[in-house]
């Protein structure tokens, strides 16, 4: 299994720019089949475990700069800062909680949005990034996407957006809720400038980003094994006083039940995507 991921991968130096924020270990345990495997050949495996197929967490730069042609991606260049709207505190002050994650992941959000080439055909990208506070979707984020979106019907790109969420920012209360309605907006603009808009649902993919904008894609792809949904499981048993299947909310339970087009391994993702735009551009 893992010699073809190694024909899939990028060039070595690639796979240092993009890994640059990664701790030094040699090994790294598998939390699905507890398999302890040599780091690096990992890496070279688009960060998939090559016995159990399990799919590692990725960053928004890993993943930039693996499935877009090397060298490719362009940021919008649009820098936003939340403005902490409600002078929220738990522990600590908003305020303080973000300026740690923009220290510690490098990102100014949530998301890193840009242009870029896939297979040599020109795409808006969106990626969101679960170190960023969970992924939450605040009105950084929210802004960021409907820019991208917006550029998109400018330029006449397809557009491509990884989700990787917790959901709404709950820092943000109703401003984050509103993002919802903002980015659904955005995509309405995209359909209506007949352009497509492939969503892809990483692990893991809920609350505000899942009843919005990630299943509001003309084809919706998603990663084996990926948490999907809205509330969690404790809640929904909760509400309903009954037990649910062991894969509730995962890809393959959603795929089951015909809320996903697709679900593709991570070494397939560029070849499946460029083929859909292939289709889907090439049609009137």
């Amino acid at each position: 299994m893992i010699w073809f991921f190694r024909k899939k991968a990028p060039k070595p130096q690639a796979d240092l720019e993009a890994t640059q924020d990664v701790k030094e270990d040699l090994w790294v345990k598998c939390p699905k089949c507890e398999s302890i495997l040599y780091k690096k050949e990992m890496l070279l495996a688009l960060n998939v475990c090559g016995r159990c197929n399990y799919h590692f967490k990725m960053s928004a730069k890993e993943r930039i700069a693996k499935f877009l042609d090397e060298g490719s991606f362009t940021p919008l260049g649009i820098r936003l800062r939340s403005k902490d709207p409600l002078g929220f505190k738990d522990k600590k002050p908003y305020k303080a909680r973000y300026d740690e994650y923009v220290q510690k992941t490098g990102l100014d959000d949530a998301v890193i949005v840009g242009k870029g080439k896939l297979e040599n055909k020109p795409v808006c990208v969106g990626v969101m990034d679960f170190s960023f506070m969970g992924g939450s979707m605040g009105s950084v984020v929210g802004e960021l996407l409907r820019a991208l979106f917006e550029e998109a019907i400018t330029l006449r790109y397809p557009v491509i957006v990884f989700s990787a969420s917790g959901g709404a920012r709950m820092q943000e209360g109703v401003y984050s809720l509103m993002q919802m309605a903002k980015i659904s907006v955005a995509v309405a603009r995209l359909a209506e400038a007949r352009l497509p808009f492939i969503s892809i649902l990483t692990d893991p993919t809920t609350g505000g980003v899942a009843a919005s904008f990630a299943f509001q894609g003309d084809i919706i792809l998603a990663e084996p094994g990926a948490l999907i949904g809205f509330a969690g499981r404790r809640v929904i048993e909760q509400t309903i006083r009954k037990k649910l299947p062991d894969n509730f909310q995962t890809a393959e339970f959603l795929f089951e039940k015909g809320l996903i087009d697709r679900i593709l391994p991570r070494h397939l993702l560029r070849f499946e995507v460029a083929t859909i735009l292939d289709n889907l551009i090439s049609r009137p």
